[in-house]
Formats: structure tokens, C-alpha cells, sequence
């Protein structure tokens, strides 16, 4: 449990970007450095997370305790995950006000925008190849993303009609 706890307190303490971002981290620590899941459950804790309500950070922490250890090991992680950001948040909301406009921390944040970018685009390239995105199926992550993107609609009812249309692809080939 204090391995768990200690696990995903360092994984909420260093990925600065969000849940998205901490993909990368989560992933090299519980499948390669730990190899507590492999990368196809990986994926499919991902795509459960997504779809849940709720933060993705506390939600895969969650998912990835509770296999681990139950319930308590849900709680070990998802505290773990949560209290380095609320610490630091915490921090940051006392001094904020006083440094939001030393052109120090302005440039700093001008900085970081773009790294967090970066950090969020490389666990979705990697995703990409573990889905299996091949030539013949790369026009569902592309259109899904213009239909939220451009058209507006609900990330909800994509997921939902992915999911549909995916169950009866796999009923159909059956």
C-alpha cells in the first residue's frame, strides 16, 4: 500500500500538465519499471478513465489501485496522486496574487504553455500505436477530434457511438 501511495504520489508531484500528461510517467512506471499491467490493459484503463466522470488523473489512479490492491489500494493512489497538486496548488493560490504580474512568472508561464502542449502530444502518439492506429482506421481518431473540435459535439457522444459502432464491428467479423 505505502509502495502505491509512494508510486503515484511521485507521479502526481512531477507531471506538471494533468492527467494527460502524466500518461507517459504512468505508463514507464506501472508497465515497464513496476510491470504491475501490461500496455493493452494500459489502453483500456485509459479509455475507461476517459469516459468516467471526474479528473483522469484520480480516475486512472484509481482504476490501476483498485486492480492492484481493491479498494484500498483505489484510496492509496488516488490520495496519492492528489495530495502533491493539492499541496501545491494550495501554495500557489496563497502567493499568487502577490507575483501574477513580476514579469518573471509572466515569461515562466510563457515557457511552460508550450511544453505543456508537448507533454500532452506525446502520450497521444503513443496511445496511437498501442490502439493499433494503422492507415485503414486513422480516420476515426481524425474525424472524432474535428466532429469536437469544429462541429462542437459531446466527447460524450462520440465515445458512445464509438462504442456502439466498435461492438458491432466485433460482432460482425465474429
Amino acid at each position: 500500500m505505502l509502495k502505491l501511495f509512494l508510486t503515484f504520489s511521485r507521479i502526481g508531484l512531477f507531471t506538471i500538465g494533468g492527467g494527460y500528461a502524466m500518461i507517459p510517467l504512468i505508463r514507464r512506471t506501472v508497465v515497464e519499471d513496476h510491470q504491475w499491467i501490461d500496455d493493452d490493459e494500459l489502453m483500456d484503463l485509459i479509455a475507461v478513465a476517459q469516459s468516467c466522470p471526474g479528473v483522469f488523473a484520480i480516475n486512472i489512479s484509481i482504476f490501476i489501485g483498485y486492480k492492484l490492491r481493491g479498494i484500498s489500494g483505489a484510496l492509496s493512489a488516488a490520495i496519492g496522486t492528489a495530495l502533491p497538486s493539492f499541496v501545491i496548488i494550495l501554495g500557489i493560490a496563497i502567493f499568487f496574487q502577490q507575483f501574477r504580474h513580476n514579469p518573471y512568472v509572466e515569461k515562466a508561464f510563457w515557457g511552460i504553455r508550450p511544453a505543456v502542449v508537448a507533454l500532452i502530444a506525446t502520450p497521444v502518439f503513443k496511445m496511437a500505436q498501442t490502439a493499433h492506429i494503422t492507415r485503414r482506421n486513422i480516420w476515426i481518431p481524425i474525424i472524432s477530434a474535428l466532429l469536437i473540435w469544429l462541429v462542437g459535439i459531446s466527447p460524450v457522444y462520440i465515445i458512445l457511438i464509438a462504442g456502439i459502432a466498435g461492438y458491432t464491428y466485433g460482432q460482425l467479423i465474429k
